[in-house]
């Protein structure tokens, strides 16, 4: 496949075609569109978020870390980037680390499900 078809179409194009791919779980092929379209507008969150995503699942960690950094440099109370930032060091084996992020996460959300300890914290009876 030449890159001319990544390259091929609007910025919308290309975002469509990176979110498809990624529904098919076609995470490679949705990082290589994402990662021109991060490098054309890369004060957008959305693009940067979607390819960390990909990242994520396709085991590419240091690759999701780095662009889940760049999301909250932009936008600090992303919840989102935070609890995969969070989910991202953990896979590392980071859990210290992680457990910072993942409680801000819960915080921004308002959903302590995946805060740390959250199940702990309920007691056996999840009260």
């Amino acid at each position: 496949m030449s890159d001319t078809y990544y390259e091929f179409g609007t910025a919308a194009d290309r975002w469509d075609r990176a979110q498809m791919f990624f529904e098919a779980k076609e995470y490679m092929t949705a990082a290589r569109i994402l990662e021109g379209l991060v490098e054309e507008v890369p004060e957008q969150v959305s693009p940067r978020l979607l390819l960390a995503r990909t990242y994520y699942h396709s085991a590419r960690l240091g690759k999701a870390e780095t662009e889940l950094r760049a999301v909250l440099e932009r936008d600090p109370v992303e919840h989102y980037a935070r609890l995969m930032l969070g989910r991202t060091l953990e896979r590392q084996g980071r859990s210290a680390e992680a457990a910072g992020h993942l409680r801000m996460a819960a915080a921004f959300s308002g959903d302590f499900d995946f805060a740390p300890d959250a199940a702990s914290a309920q007691g056996p009876s999840g009260a």
